[in-house]
């Protein structure tokens, strides 16, 4: 049962939206998901409030990778969403032209982007390349293999600047953003939530969506919800180097880059554990050495900035989208890959809540498969 939530006699909060019509709708968490939600729902009319505690993009989405990758090698639950996510961003794109996407394409020589090509039926961009292809895409490898994956329709972003692109859009369509701003509880009448209390002040809502991450958990256990959604870490990795070393996405079995518009390298690794020999530093200077010895022309890599990111990962590995059971109000929308999903999840989910428009795509990933009803 939910139970009562507890805050204290503040103020509520005058948020003026301009469309008094819309659905209120109280967005927490501003990365890329969250924006997305927020710039979705706003466009469809929605009076929205969009609550981070930080600043925009300050989570997990400032330390991404950011790859647009449809590929997966193994049997894919979320193969649909997975397929829309390009024409997803292709639509942001044109309707937000600050978005600043790189379609560079995405070069993979390993098994697991082999194995995504023989079995994904939506890749019609993706084909093996040769050894001659390969170094057409990207001359400055040293021992390219004899053939790969290209993914000509992928690409990367910078997380962080389409995120701010995703909220200026909301906000011309007159959404209110309040950052530095804290979750404290939640304002329920019986089973359903009706507000949002933080630290400016009880926000009145319709729908609540939770998009904050790892700290969705918080969240929904102040609603007596429990979600298994773990912190999984990754390193990301920034270096200054020459321009023009990388042309694709490369993502093999020796290493994954690629390089932003402003020439800086950018890298991801696994984290393995905390022993000081794996700290992020130490990875990123073990990293370089990998890059010079795959690359010609490396001249001089100096890291920039070598930390770990906290990635959302719900138990089961598929996202969970949807509304709360138990609870009424209450949307939820967390998932790995979020920058990859970010755009369609965005558009679907925002239809399922102001236009009560059921996305058969997102049937897999609904909350109550964790939650007994």
């Amino acid at each position: 049962m939910l139970q009562p939530s507890y805050h204290r006699q503040v103020d509520r909060m005058e948020v003026d939206m301009g469309n008094v019509q819309g659905k209120r709708v109280v967005v927490i968490g501003a990365g890329i998901v969250g924006a997305s939600l927020a710039y979705h729902l706003a466009d469809k009319g929605a009076n929205i409030t969009v609550v981070e505690a930080g600043d925009i993009a300050s989570g997990v989405t400032g330390t991404s990778f950011a790859w647009i990758n449809t590929q997966h090698g193994k049997p894919d639950p979320i193969a649909e969403l997975r397929a829309a996510a390009i024409e997803a961003y292709r639509r942001l794109e044109s309707r937000l032209p600050d978005l600043n996407i790189r379609w560079t394409g995405a070069l993979s020589f390993n098994e697991t982007a082999s194995e995504a090509l023989s079995a994904s039926g939506h890749q019609a961009s993706a084909n093996l390349v040769d050894r001659s292809q390969i170094l057409g895409l990207e001359p400055n490898l040293k021992n390219p293999p004899q053939s790969a994956v290209y993914a000509a329709d992928e690409g990367a972003l910078d997380a962080v600047a389409v995120t701010h692109a995703l909220i200026a859009g909301a906000q011309a369509n007159g959404a209110k953003i309040l950052t530095h701003t804290r979750v404290l509880g939640f304002v329920t009448r019986g089973a359903t939530v009706t507000g949002v209390e933080t630290t400016m002040g009880i926000i009145d809502a319709d729908v609540v969506v939770l998009a904050a991450g790892t700290g969705i958990t918080t969240l929904t256990d102040r609603l007596a919800v429990s979600l298994p959604i773990e912190a999984s870490p990754a390193i990301f990795i920034r270096y200054k180097s020459q321009p023009e070393l990388v042309h694709t996405l490369i993502s093999s079995a020796e290493m994954e880059v690629r390089q932003s518009a402003e020439g800086a390298l950018l890298a991801a690794e696994d984290y393995l554990d905390d022993a000081i020999e794996n700290q992020p530093a130490a990875i990123a200077l073990r990293t370089a050495r990998t890059i010079r010895n795959q690359l010609h022309g490396t001249g001089s890599i100096d890291v920039q900035l070598a930390c770990v990111g906290l990635r959302p990962m719900p138990a089961d590995g598929l996202p969970i989208i949807g509304y709360l059971p138990k609870v009424g109000g209450v949307y939820v929308c967390v998932m790995h890959p979020g920058v990859t999903l970010a755009a369609i999840v965005g558009r679907l989910a925002s239809e399922e809540i102001i236009d009560d428009k059921v996305s058969s795509s997102l049937c897999l990933c609904r909350p109550d498969r964790f939650v007994q009803v």
